[in-house]
């Protein structure tokens, strides 16, 4: 998809069925709205063009607020659609976002890790939250076409976190410690600088 700046917006181009599509910047929803602590529902239809908006609406709401994963009901949609981008095998200067539509995983063996996490819907917040550290995981590609990988380290951390929102879990229900949660320029000043622990 070919894409231009017109101030805020973007206007994508779809080779396959020739349309023009709006793509827009959508509102965050925050700790304390309510479409964060329920579960989304199911899609049903694949391929349509609501769903490609959603998606891309979605992409460029993830790009602009600089986050690597986003859920549907953190734009106010309760559907379970999930992105995600992989930074560790990103190239400079190009990213590549994965849409997971009616996404699952499973641990592959029980060992976790923790490592601290932010959060689009809680803003300068950190907690350091214990996860699985390998995982398989599928869902469903746009098109409705089965889409299944193995993941570890930020690659499975991130797939968690995301799917953890269809459920209307946020990450501060799985920290490894509740006291390791804070504001951003505290936790780095003081849990992740070992001279002033």
């Amino acid at each position: 998809m070919q894409t231009h700046i017109i101030n805020n917006y973007r206007y994508g181009i779809s080779k396959k069925n020739n349309y023009i599509l709006i793509v827009s910047i959508l509102k965050i929803a925050k700790l304390g709205h309510p479409v964060l602590l329920k579960k989304s529902s199911e899609i049903k239809e694949f391929s349509t063009d609501s769903l490609k908006k959603i998606i891309y609406d979605m992409s460029e709401t993830m790009i602009d607020y600089e986050g690597i994963g986003l859920a549907a009901p953190q734009v106010h949609l309760s559907k379970r659609v999930i992105i995600f981008r992989n930074p560790d095998i990103e190239e400079k200067e190009k990213i590549k976002i994965t849409p997971l539509i009616n996404p699952t995983f499973k641990p592959i063996g029980d060992e976790k890790e923790d490592a601290w996490e932010g959060c689009l819907s809680i803003p300068g917040m950190q907690g350091l939250v214990s996860r699985f550290k390998k995982i398989s995981y599928y869902g469903y590609d746009l098109e409705g076409n089965k889409f299944e990988n193995v993941a570890e380290g930020l690659h499975a951390r991130v797939v968690q976190h995301e799917i953890d929102h269809l459920d209307g879990i946020l990450y501060t229900s799985r920290l490894a410690d509740y006291k390791a949660f804070g504001f951003e320029k505290e936790i780095i000043e003081f849990w992740k600088n070992e001279k002033n622990r």
